[in-house]
């Protein structure tokens, strides 16, 4: 069974197509979503219909909860996009559409587990707010230790936008490191981000996600049309430019 698995969507309708496009190529069975598909983005209700149509489930990521709930400890552009989106879905003209979308916003779990699948937004310890960094695999091993003794065997995080593995070595590995591909091991506990699908902050701009099939799982990076979405984003005032200029950079 192939299971593609995407995170961090951040209400980018292009990368989600382009996404979209390339993983129905692949023929997969299932997609997931790790979360926070709202957020930053210029289509956050466009966004939320294609993930609630195309994906077997979401988790809720912080940028979820913020317009569900409230967006707390955000820095002054995340919250104005927090607050813009949720306006984006009180002002829908069509009364069942809005109660569908916030229903489905509210029902996003914060955890969820198949087959030896731990699947969080961010952590195990803290499965929407916090951050499992690349650098934490040298720098923090208390965390990293509190954090693997939650995993049972795998476990799917997204929230960084940082594609890659970590082990419970510690370490941690780029796909570039493992030429694209990690293969699971019974021997080794793994924590797999497939990066970010509409907001990458590796330095790579391309749409990032991962397909898992057997013991296999394979990252991917996808071309979108950045400029449409930056231009998206210049012509809505309540969305600062520069939410739009990082995309180009990946950062």
């Amino acid at each position: 069974m192939k299971l593609a698995v995407i995170s961090d969507i951040h209400a980018n309708l292009e990368a989600l197509n382009a996404v979209l496009e390339h993983i129905d190529a692949q023929q997969v069975d299932r997609i997931i979503c790790l979360g926070d598909i709202l957020g930053y983005g210029p289509n956050p209700v466009e966004c939320v219909d294609v993930i609630a149509r195309r994906c077997e489930w979401s988790l809720m990521g912080n940028h979820d909860f913020g317009v569900v709930y409230e967006p707390t400890n955000f820095n002054l552009a995340a919250e104005q996009a927090a607050y813009w989106s949720r306006e984006q879905f009180e002002i829908d003209s069509n009364k069942e559409d809005a109660a569908r979308h916030w229903e489905f916003l509210s029902r996003l779990r914060v955890r969820v587990t198949f087959d030896d699948f731990l699947c969080v937004h961010g952590t195990p310890r803290r499965p929407i707010n916090e951050y499992l960094f690349p650098e934490d695999a040298l720098n923090s091993p208390v965390k990293m230790q509190q954090i693997f003794d939650l995993v049972d065997k795998y476990c799917l995080v997204g929230h960084t936008h940082v594609p890659g593995v970590f082990t419970d070595e510690p370490d941690f590995y780029p796909p570039d490191d493992l030429d694209g591909v990690y293969t699971l091991r019974d021997d080794e506990k793994a924590i797999i981000n497939p990066g970010s699908v509409g907001q990458p902050r590796d330095l790579d701009p391309r749409a990032s996600y991962v397909i898992i099939e057997d013991d296999a799982v394979r990252f991917f990076r996808l071309e979108y049309d950045i400029e449409a979405v930056v231009n998206k984003i210049r012509a809505i005032p309540e969305l600062l430019d520069w939410l739009g200029e990082r995309l180009y950079e990946g950062r």
